[in-house]
């Protein structure tokens, strides 16, 4: 279940995310971040992480990692580093017809060095675009097999006239290393809540500035507040940073207890939770729920081995209990991996959801414990202990009533908070509450406190 059956409901003094108010301008704070890291050409290696990771640490203290070239990491090996200073297309008066200086997406990514002249027969056999979305340029990659390309706008590419192109592509590769970031929030235990977000896409927003941004941030919140659990966050290159991290940290592998990778949480589609590879995990169950009562129509995936990097926290050996969180799933959206996925497609608005569901998971994880109901022969009088009246004319009152009830009924000692709110179909912090306002008249305990026949304080 996730539930601390030795563990009081925690008060102010705690960690507490979603069961704040709304933190002013967070939307606007992620996106600010987004757009800072947005321009940057990034790779699996080389120096656009690097400078990314720069700008993620004026707000965490981070950790920065470089894995050598050549290093073996599993059935992988880490590659060289790719170099970018230019490219550009020119025709025949030395006008740039393709610029990467324009946008980075230009380049097929971890392209091969070229200098040459071509015919245009010729060379739009190295150039990919998008026959179905005309007017936008792909993103393109190639990572594990040399070759040499440019991505442009179809539309552009057929009002190319027939002649000779000088192309250049000024790029190389060198041995030198994988970079990631890693930022570790201490808490009473060393049991961990892996956050994963990759930084090796260039400039698209959605895809992954907006994750970056948003776990920056995420982190920078919890750096002022004291936790039960830890958390790790991993700022790294999609598929092969992570196999890195796994195969440099298996020690520290047993005591993730959850995690989620991040990705797309800018845009307004969605919310979309993909499952661990177990189905039910305490992760899994936290997820559905939150996104439940944050979307009327969530969408909520069973696990299958493709995506981002949860298929390598999930592969076999591993099976950790780590889902994907995005706004819209990849690969769904016509933006995606297109030009199109640029600082207009996302909106602080939906970058501060994005952050309210992840914060509401986090308090659940913090939160969840077992308690007992005190005096469990038929109801207690909750009116001559204030209880009714505290919540009396609120706009949310037969909700909160409700959520008393259900506590009193279901604290047996068996029932976490999580199984209570699902059962009554409640929103986590709202039986929190309750549970807070119980245990302060002493109507709940947590299932510790009853065999020492004493309660603790929230």
């Amino acid at each position: 279940m996730g539930a601390h059956p030795h563990a009081s409901v925690p008060q102010t003094g705690s960690a507490s995310f979603g069961g704040l108010p709304a933190e002013p301008g967070i939307g606007e704070e992620i996106f600010a971040l987004a757009a800072e890291i947005y321009p940057i050409c990034r790779s699996i290696t080389g120096d656009g992480v690097r400078e990314t990771l720069a700008h993620l640490a004026r707000h965490i203290g981070l950790t920065v990692h470089e894995v050598p070239t050549g290093t073996r990491v599993f059935d992988w090996t880490i590659p060289r580093e790719w170099v970018i200073r230019d490219a550009y297309i020119k025709n025949a008066a030395g006008e740039r017809v393709l610029d990467f200086r324009v946008s980075n997406l230009h380049v097929l990514n971890y392209s091969a060095p070229v200098c040459a002249r071509l015919p245009l027969a010729e060379l739009k056999q190295h150039i990919f675009t998008l026959p179905d979305q005309p007017d936008l340029v792909p993103y393109r990659t190639s990572y594990y097999a040399e070759r040499w390309g440019f991505c442009m706008a179809h539309n552009r590419l057929a009002d190319l006239p027939d002649g000779l192109y000088e192309i250049v592509i000024d790029a190389g590769f060198r041995d030198g290393s994988l970079t990631y970031g890693e930022y570790l929030h201490r808490g009473e235990t060393d049991e961990e809540f892996l956050l994963s977000a990759h930084i090796c896409h260039p400039s698209l927003a959605n895809d992954n500035c907006s994750g970056l941004a948003l776990l920056a941030h995420l982190a920078k919140r919890l750096a002022g507040l004291r936790t039960r659990y830890s958390y790790r966050f991993l700022f790294a290159p999609g598929t092969i940073g992570a196999i890195a991290w796994l195969a440099r940290n298996e020690h520290l592998v047993p005591r993730i207890r959850h995690g989620l990778v991040v990705s797309c949480v800018g845009d307004a589609g969605g919310p979309t939770y993909k499952k661990s590879r177990r189905g039910d995990a305490a992760i899994d169950r936290i997820m559905t729920h939150v996104l439940r009562h944050a979307s009327p129509a969530p969408n909520i995936l069973d696990f299958f081995p493709y995506g981002y990097d949860e298929r390598q926290y999930c592969s076999p050996g591993f099976d950790l209990p780590v889902g994907l969180f995005q706004r819209s799933q990849f690969a769904t959206f016509p933006e995606y991996h297109t030009s199109a996925d640029n600082l207009d497609f996302i909106r602080p608005e939906h970058l501060a959801a994005s952050y309210r569901m992840l914060a509401t998971a986090l308090d659940i994880v913090e939160s969840d414990a077992l308690l007992r109901n005190t005096m469990p022969r038929c109801e207690p009088q909750l009116g001559r202990r204030g209880l009714y009246a505290a919540i009396g004319g609120d706009s949310a009152g037969p909700q909160a009533s409700m959520a008393l009830l259900w506590v009193l009924n279901l604290a047996d000692g068996r029932h976490s908070l999580l199984d209570i709110a699902e059962r009554a179909n409640l929103p986590f912090l709202i039986v929190r509450e309750a549970a807070q306002r119980l245990q302060e008249k002493g109507l709940l305990v947590p299932v510790d406190a009853c065999a020492a026949g004493e309660a603790r304080p929230l």
